[in-house]
């Protein structure tokens, strides 16, 4: 039984998502991050944090790579080609749509509001917009992004898709809509997405 600390609007909805998907038993405690019981397993108070015999894992992809790795699902092995693909494009997911959102989170509510420049998401659009054309470059010729295979990539992808429209971060490539209206409809998600508020 996994513990799974973090509310079901944030970053954890990954974690969720994949633990359904896999049909592992798990807790759910929705705390806010840097709340009391977020702090006591990571000092940064972020979350998601993933409890396993006591031990906290910290960092959304950092849990669902390993829960992926341990289950034998939602992943290629380690150590083979398809894997450092998989790698890549996970690496690319987190530099230029997942640091996009989160850089105008800090900017809308998470900094002190003396500190916010709310002009930066203008160009944080901008490139959000520029990296889906490279994204429908790379995309595979299957349904998800890797292929015939839903991995770990599309769980940060389609993640980052739900951020997006309520940051209001335009969806400006047709393919990637329409891959992200049929992850939408995924039941392991759509179960995760009706715990939040």
């Amino acid at each position: 039984m996994y513990t799974v600390i973090g509310r079901a609007n944030s970053r954890a909805t990954r974690v969720l998502w994949l633990l359904e998907e896999l049909g592992q038993g798990y807790e759910h405690v929705p705390a806010a991050p840097r709340s009391e019981g977020v702090v006591s397993f990571n000092p940064a108070g972020k979350v998601p944090v993933l409890i396993e015999d006591g031990t906290p894992i910290t960092d959304s992809t950092a849990i669902i790579q390993y829960l992926a790795d341990k289950h034998g699902g939602f992943t290629y092995a380690a150590g083979t080609l398809d894997r450092a693909r998989q790698d890549s494009m996970t690496q690319f997911l987190l530099d230029e749509f997942d640091s996009a959102l989160w850089m105008a989170a800090r900017h809308s509510f998470v900094l002190p509001e003396e500190l916010r420049q709310t002009a930066i998401k203008e160009s944080l659009k901008w490139e959000f917009t520029r990296s889906q054309k490279t994204l429908v470059r790379r995309m595979g010729e299957g349904p998800f992004l890797m292929g015939q295979d839903l991995t770990v990539p599309d769980i940060i992808l389609t993640h980052c898709g739900i951020w997006a429209r309520i940051a209001k971060f335009p969806i400006s490539e047709p393919r990637l809509a329409t891959y992200l209206e049929s992850m939408l409809q995924r039941p392991a998600l759509r179960k995760v997405l009706e715990q939040m508020p």
